[in-house]
């Protein structure tokens, strides 16, 4: 009985597997795109003081890219140790650029923008602390893809890093964004 039951096991196997699947189109379909009538749409040529303006925060944003991994230090501003006001003041003051020195004080220069309006080389402003009454926090625009904005800055814990304004701490602690360049 029990050899009945192995054979009869065995076949269902072997003649199981091959059953044929069943197409559920009939036809093979073809999609056609035809181009469209309009002239093409153009980008227009940066201006020349646009242009300036991008080579100015490209060169920002490089000089605070070379203190990546830096570890942190309350009122540095060197390689031995930076705090996050501190890495966008030396990358500022390195390209000529004069600016105050701590981050409530470089929240109330420059002209506010909308998060949308956030570009490469704006500064990011937050309220970390426990009472979140000032602001207390900086962080330097370094890539905007869609949504998505990096930025360079100073944390106690792990020194001088690139976050996403869509991790929920920094985005908790979103302030206001300010255009300086």
């Amino acid at each position: 009985m029990l050899r009945k039951a192995l054979y009869f096991l065995a076949l269902l196997v072997l003649f199981g597997c091959g059953a044929k699947k069943k197409r559920t189109y009939s036809k093979t379909r073809t999609v056609t795109v035809e181009a469209s009538k309009e002239e093409p749409v153009v980008p227009e040529e940066p201006s020349r003081k646009e242009k300036r303006k991008n080579l100015k925060a490209e060169s920002v944003v490089e000089t605070a890219m070379a203190f990546s991994g830096t570890r942190y230090r309350f009122g540095g501003t060197t390689k031995k140790g930076m705090d996050c006001s501190g890495l966008v003041f030396v990358s500022l003051q390195e390209n000529d650029i004069e600016f105050p020195r701590v981050s409530y004080q470089m929240a109330e220069r420059g002209k506010r923008i909308k998060v949308k309006q956030v570009q490469k080389g704006d500064l990011l402003f937050f309220k970390t602390g426990k009472n979140r009454k000032r602001i207390n926090h900086v962080g330097l625009v370094v890539d905007v893809k869609g949504d998505d904005i990096k930025f360079i800055h100073s944390t106690s814990s792990r020194g001088v890093i690139v976050s996403s304004l869509r991790e929920g701490y920094w985005n908790y602690a979103f302030v206001r964004a300010t255009r300086i360049l």
